[in-house]
């Protein structure tokens, strides 16, 4: 029993001083933590530093002399500096009662050179890197910029560019960063492919989309080059080209660009599905505003039934409907289409519900990307602003405004909410693109009498279509030829006055040497430009010219005998020796226009009518009225075959003093082809080659345009037929022979081929003429701008 007592007490002992010993050896634990997590330091050693001073490293730093800190301090004081952009290295440590700073610091970039590259320009280069002279050095910023580099050379279709970089050791901690470019040859896409497509081939389906196949002309145009973003816009563009014409079940199912590596080249595919073709169904209005209903707007719906379903046209009709109903007061109201598929019939109905949307205010509308154009540009293309009520359909009536500027690659308006819930932000993001043009356009017909030059004709322009970011658009503009010359100014201001009115000015100066005598024009015009509706607009204007008509040097009259010197007849004498003649005008435009493509129309309405009254002082007087209408409409979609029909006129009344020779209108190749300029109409008596113009004219033209076959659709190039008929009738002067002056109609047949160029689009005409007068001029080839507006 002792013994068992004396083993317990030794056990008890035992366990006690155990105890006694783990309890001191976790206070002396404890307190080495703690002095660890808050220590304090008499003084503060920053080593390595050559450029930064001791004193700001301290301050980035954040620990003081004195006061404890403990490891999140200096975990706060390693992110600061390193959040410099200053160091390349930063280490913090407590040697005794010093606390340690060792930097590395990043070398400075003392130049940045490009070798190599021939086409991007260094400039372009630097601006694309984020190594600048004087700024810091890091691997991770070179290879980043290596990149970078690499990107942009694939941003002008050189997918094979090489990009290697290194650095020259300059001492003294600074580095001349060197990259050298290997640009490679131009990354071509050798062909386009379709599948899936039936309704349309794949010729007019590249027609669609802007990416394009290369061709011997694509250093010219610059459109065969490859991006992810141009590819996903194409898809974008198949839809609403296929959406627009009944086919509502399109989809792209796959897009895809394979690069040959060996070749340098990708082909392009796309795979797409159809589906049936649908026409509207019954098209009906829904409405819970009183006063809103089918009798009382019906009239904008442009989807009628019975029509190809079309995707733009439920679009417009939705705009149509909600600018009606915001104008008769309900400023909340939504328009929401909702279709019905007959799926037997493939027909769709569609019901337009009308009702009072949630109040919904605009409190704020930020512009973002618009690095030049400036932002009063972009907001005046919308019809709210700030405190406004929200409206779905008039913010994207206002992105396709801004589309339609021509100003911008892509416009993406957005909402987010606002600092209320009944109030949004309006986001405008936009990427702009290059808005200045070089173009240049020639011309040929041959020579002819004292009416008329001939040759070759050559003019050039400069236009800006954002001048400054403005959005002002000026045009410089000079040509001419062997025997011509012209030179001009345009400048206008689209929102004059802060209105959506367009004010400008044309200034111009055109010299004529014809074969006896010699013409000079200087004037000026000064215009307004009111829209009325979506498609019809007016334009006022005053017109204000000075004309001088001299004899030619090879037309001597110091015998004072002209006509026996010159092979010229009387009128123009008469005409020719009055001498200066000064015109002040005014006129007014009506002009309608629907057409869905001005480059490339394949359907809508293009027409003009205009008066001119001068007689505002100076030495013209007379009222002129002229008209044009021109109609285009495909005839074969899958083909591509487009036709075109055009009626024109002109009449000219005098109204104080007798007309002049050169008031009268003359024929040129936009009233008939097959013919010279001023060869048609009535003549002059005593010189029958020479026309003196009418009083009156009516012209008209028929016209197929069609693909070429066998001909790369990337090239621009398109055929065409056509047939012109025309008149030319009408003149009291004294000279005229009788016998001409009748409404005699002239006719023409031939052929066309119209070019796309880089330059403006182009035409060579050849034509025939089929009906003619014995005093008329033929003239067969003709080259010239592409256009008949």
């Amino acid at each position: 029993m002792k013994a068992g007592r004396h083993f317990v007490s030794a056990v008890s002992a035992l366990a006690l001083s155990t105890g006694l010993v783990a309890s001191g050896a976790f206070t002396l634990q404890f307190a080495a933590v703690a002095a660890a997590q808050a220590a304090v330091v008499s003084s503060i050693d920053v080593r390595g530093n050559r450029r930064v001073d001791d004193a700001t490293i301290r301050e980035y730093v954040g620990i003081q002399t004195g006061r404890s800190f403990g490891p999140a301090d200096i975990d706060e004081g390693v992110k600061r500096l390193f959040g410099t952009g200053l160091f390349a290295d930063v280490r913090i440590n407590q040697v005794g009662s010093t606390l340690v700073v060792q930097v590395d610091e990043y070398a400075i970039v003392n130049q940045v050179i490009f070798q190599g590259n021939r086409k991007i320009k260094d400039a372009n280069l630097s601006q694309a890197v984020q190594l600048k002279p004087r700024g810091t050095y890091s691997d991770a910023a070179l290879e980043a910029d290596a990149e970078s580099i690499r990107q942009a050379y694939s941003a002008i279709g050189r997918d094979d560019a090489t990009v290697s970089s290194r650095t020259i050791d300059l001492g003294d901690n600074r580095v001349n960063v060197v990259f050298e470019i290997n640009e490679g040859d131009r990354t071509k896409i050798a062909a386009i492919n379709f599948v899936g497509n039936s309704a349309f081939n794949a010729r007019r389906l590249k027609e669609v989309i802007t990416t394009k196949s290369s061709n011997v002309l694509s250093f010219l145009f610059r459109d065969d080059l490859y991006s992810e973003d141009r590819l996903r816009a194409d898809e974008e563009a198949l839809r609403r080209f296929y959406y627009n014409r009944g086919y509502a079940d399109f989809r792209v199912i796959s897009s895809y660009a394979e690069l040959d590596e060996t070749r340098n080249e990708y082909t392009v595919s796309f795979t797409i599905e159809e589906g049936d073709r649908y026409t509207f169904g019954n098209v009906t209005i829904e409405s819970t505003l009183d006063g809103v209903d089918m009798a009382s707007v019906g009239s904008l719906i442009e989807s009628e039934q019975g029509k190809v379903y079309s995707a733009k046209a439920v679009e417009d009709t939705i705009i149509a409907l909600t600018e009606r109903v915001v104008d008769m007061g309900y400023a909340f109201a939504t328009v929401t289409p909702r279709g019905d598929r007959d799926f037997e019939n493939r027909t769709i109905s569609v019901t337009y519900s009308v009702d009072q949307g949630a109040r919904t205010y605009v409190e704020r509308i930020e512009i973002r990307g618009n690095s030049r154009t400036r932002d009063y540009v972009i907001r005046r293309e919308f019809d709210i602003s700030e405190g406004d009520a929200f409206n779905q359909v008039m913010v994207q009536r206002a992105k396709r405004r801004l589309e339609g500027l021509n100003y911008f690659t892509s416009v993406n308006v957005s909402t987010v909410p606002g600092s209320q819930p009944d109030q949004v932000y309006l986001v405008i993001d936009v990427v702009e693109k290059s808005t200045g043009e070089f173009s240049i356009g020639a011309g040929y017909s041959t020579s002819g009498d004292t009416s008329a030059t001939g040759g070759i004709s050559v003019e050039g322009s400069i236009s800006e279509r954002n001048f400054l970011g403005r959005g002002q658009y000026i045009k410089v503009s000079a040509g001419g030829g062997a025997n011509s010359r012209d030179y001009g100014l345009s400048f206008t201001e689209p929102y004059f006055l802060g209105r959506r009115i367009s004010a400008g000015f044309d200034v111009f100066r055109r010299t004529r040497n014809y074969t006896n005598y010699d013409s000079e024009e200087t004037g000026a015009t000064v215009r307004l430009g009111l829209p009325i509706t979506r498609a019809l607009s007016t334009q006022v204007a005053y017109n204000y010219s000075v004309q001088d008509y001299s004899y030619s040097d090879d037309c001597d009259d110091d015998d004072n005998d002209v006509l026996g010197d010159c092979d010229i007849g009387q009128a123009y004498v008469d005409a020719i020796e009055q001498g200066k003649w000064v015109k002040s005008s005014v006129s007014g435009t009506l002009l309608f226009n629907t057409i869905d493509n001005m480059n490339n129309p394949r359907s809508g309405l293009y027409a003009t009518f205009t008066g001119e009254y001068a007689g505002l002082g100076g030495d013209a007087e007379w009222i002129k009225l002229t008209g044009r209408a021109t109609y285009y409409h495909t005839l074969l979609e899958e083909q591509d075959v487009v036709a075109l029909l055009s009626v024109g006129g002109g009449h000219i009344i005098e109204t104080g003093s007798s007309l002049r020779l050169f008031d009268y209108f003359q024929n040129t190749s936009r009233i008939i082809r097959g013919f010279e300029s001023s060869g048609i109409g009535p003549v002059d008596s005593s010189n029958p080659e020479d026309h003196l113009g009418g009083t009156t004219y009516f012209n008209a033209t028929a016209e197929a345009q069609f693909p070429l076959p066998l001909v790369p659709d990337s090239l621009g190039l398109k055929g065409a037929v056509f047939a012109d008929a025309a008149t030319i009738y009408g003149n009291s002067l004294s000279q005229v022979d009788a016998g001409s002056d009748a409404m005699n109609w002239r006719a023409s047949v031939g052929a066309s081929l119209l070019w796309a160029s880089p330059f403006g689009p182009l035409r060579v005409d050849y034509a025939v003429p089929v009906l003619k007068e014995e005093t008329d001029e033929v003239q067969s080839f003709n080259i010239g701008i592409s256009t008949r507006f």
